[in-house]
């Protein structure tokens, strides 16, 4: 009894609030921790999730246009792709003189987005935006100005680049993944144009011999910054177009349901790591609640 009442003396207010406050800073410390751990996987989920909204909103505003809209669209884009030949490769990508309007240019609903980019292999789905601004590259893939408008055809060479290594999505970090013989799309409208990929290089910044239009061809090449984590070069896949059975150019049909969620969440361990991480949280906050609570009482009832 001696020893209790001695305990209990020890005990004083002070030092039962300075044990109350380093719990809270305790569970404060292991929620920032938990926090910054899985940001990555959270901001990934978030950016898939926006990226598929994108989309989904382009091919809604496209289903409500005609043929009409369709060849103004695509002839307006046509011009802009001979004026840039005419210019020729080097200059056009090199000089800050650029045929006028771009902005303006395949711009469905005002949002920036020319279509989007398709790469089964690697899973990915990314809308395209005009330039390649760096709050372009945070969300999506960009055209690189100076480069053909990705409509197809001949004496054309379109450039999609977007970012690899973002802690906060995906975007091209797996294109290093894709080999010769490997198909992606560009869907732009109501016109799907698919590329079989025939060349892949990392160059320097400086060499852009590769994104030049060659006569009769029609290329589009994906371009993204290597190695990862340093970025000193960049990598060129580039495709040539082909003309598998199923390419059409019919109309987009909307789904009933159009999908707003991305087909799947990145890495399920990462998930997995939240879930258990929400639920220790929880439990840390009720136990500092419970005993802040239970000193309330026992204080109230002295």
């Amino acid at each position: 009894m001696e020893t209790e009442s001695r305990w209990n003396k020890a005990k004083t207010p002070a030092k039962r609030r300075k044990g109350i406050i380093g719990t809270i800073l305790l569970v404060v410390v292991f929620m920032v921790g938990v926090g910054v751990l899985l940001y990555p996987s959270v901001s990934e989920w978030w950016n898939a999730r926006v990226q598929t909204r994108a989309v989904a909103a382009y091919d809604a505003a496209v289903v409500q246009m005609d043929e009409k809209d369709y060849d103004a669209y695509f002839d307006a884009a046509d011009r802009y792709n001979r004026a840039l030949a005419d210019m020729g490769s080097a200059n056009a990508i090199t000089r800050p003189e650029q045929p006028e309007g771009y902005e303006d240019l395949l711009n469905v609903g005002g949002a920036g987005i020319m279509g989007y980019v398709t790469i089964d292999v690697i899973d990915v789905q990314l809308p395209i935006y005009h330039g390649t601004d760096a709050s372009v590259l945070q969300v999506g893939a960009g055209h690189m100005q100076g480069t053909s408008l990705p409509v197809g055809g001949e004496s054309t060479h379109s450039v999609i680049s977007a970012h690899t290594g973002l802690p906060s999505a995906l975007l091209f970090t797996h294109l290093d993944r894709l080999t010769e013989g490997d198909v992606f799309t560009i869907t732009i409208l109501n016109r799907v144009l698919t590329y079989q990929v025939d060349q892949i290089l990392t160059v320097l910044p400086t060499e852009i011999e590769n994104l030049y239009i060659e006569q009769g061809k029609d290329y589009c090449t994906l371009m993204t910054c290597t190695p990862y984590g340093i970025n000193s070069h960049r990598l060129l896949v580039r495709g040539s177009r082909i003309y598998p059975e199923e390419e059409t150019e019919e109309t987009i049909a909307l789904p009933e349901e159009t999908e707003t969620e991305p087909k799947e969440i990145p890495n399920w361990t990462k998930w997995a790591a939240l879930g258990v991480g929400v639920l220790v949280v929880i439990w840390l906050l009720s136990d500092v609640l419970v005993r802040i609570i239970w000193a309330m009482r026992k204080r109230k009832k002295k």
